[in-house]
């Protein structure tokens, strides 16, 4: 069992929590510190997000994050610094584009991250029938591989997903790009309903949920409710406290549903 499969089996009477932020944001140090205060507001696992210039996914709010980031000399073993750390206090995936980890080699990037102390890796623009390299170098490291599902995914590809996945499968909740947002899509719950008929595995929901009353509408019928754009612009705004205090809302939105 992995750090991520023992989280789910712990919050089976509630949804999971999970926290998204990208190292080097605004430095290597704060953003690592923001990630711990995260898990101590309550998130339960934590998204290291890899800086990358084209992030195709990401709004406007991490684009500019990850390009000061960038801008700033973060690297790749920057990331892995910030899985050592923050690994320490909770189960932690990389969340990235796949060409930092083609170019170092599915099975180095593998070793180092479970080196590390990382439970797995999102990767957004990888799908599983090209990801032959990464799931033999995933499984030889026992790291959870996670690939995304949307509203428009055919039930072809649920299923493709739901039998390769390991840890928990990615909803996005609806197309487009990530950012707060006033709803979160009604075509999330029915995407979760879909999903559920390809996969055991737990459900998390992402794209949207920016505070408490929204984690709690999500939490009442997905796995995990998944935040990224609005920890990065607590941050942005008004520095590390405010990651703790708006994860801290969060959580207590997700409990209210339990």
């Amino acid at each position: 069992m992995t750090r991520i499969d023992d989280l789910f089996s712990r919050t089976k009477d509630r949804a999971a929590l999970i926290g998204y932020l990208p190292v080097g944001f605004p430095d290597v140090a704060t953003s690592i510190e923001a990630m711990v205060a995260m898990v101590e507001g309550g998130v339960d696992l934590v998204e290291v997000g890899v800086p990358y210039t084209d992030p195709g996914m990401d709004g406007p709010v991490i684009q500019v994050a990850v390009d000061a980031a960038l801008r700033a000399g973060t690297r790749i073993a920057h990331v892995f610094d910030a899985v050592a750390e923050v690994s320490r206090h909770a189960p932690v995936v990389v969340m990235g584009y796949w060409n930092p980890v083609e170019k170092m080699t599915p099975k180095v990037f593998a070793q180092r991250l479970k080196q590390a102390g990382g439970s797995g890796a999102i990767t957004p623009d990888l799908i599983p029938e090209e990801a032959g390299p990464w799931l033999e170098a995933a499984k030889e490291q026992d790291l959870d591989p996670v690939f995304l599902v949307a509203p428009s995914s055919t039930d072809e590809r649920l299923e493709v997903v739901g039998r390769t996945n390991r840890g928990f499968v990615y909803a996005a909740s609806t197309m487009g790009v990530t950012g707060t947002r006033d709803t979160v899509s009604n075509r999330a719950e029915e995407l979760v309903g879909r999903m559920r008929g390809h996969t055991g595995l737990p459900i998390g929901v992402g794209l949207g949920v920016s505070n408490g009353e929204q984690a709690a509408e999500v939490a009442a019928y997905a796995d995990a409710v998944i935040v990224g754009s609005a920890f990065v612009r607590a941050l942005q705004d008004e520095g590390v406290d405010a990651v703790r205090r708006l994860a801290q809302d969060l959580a207590n939105g997700v409990r209210r549903r339990a």
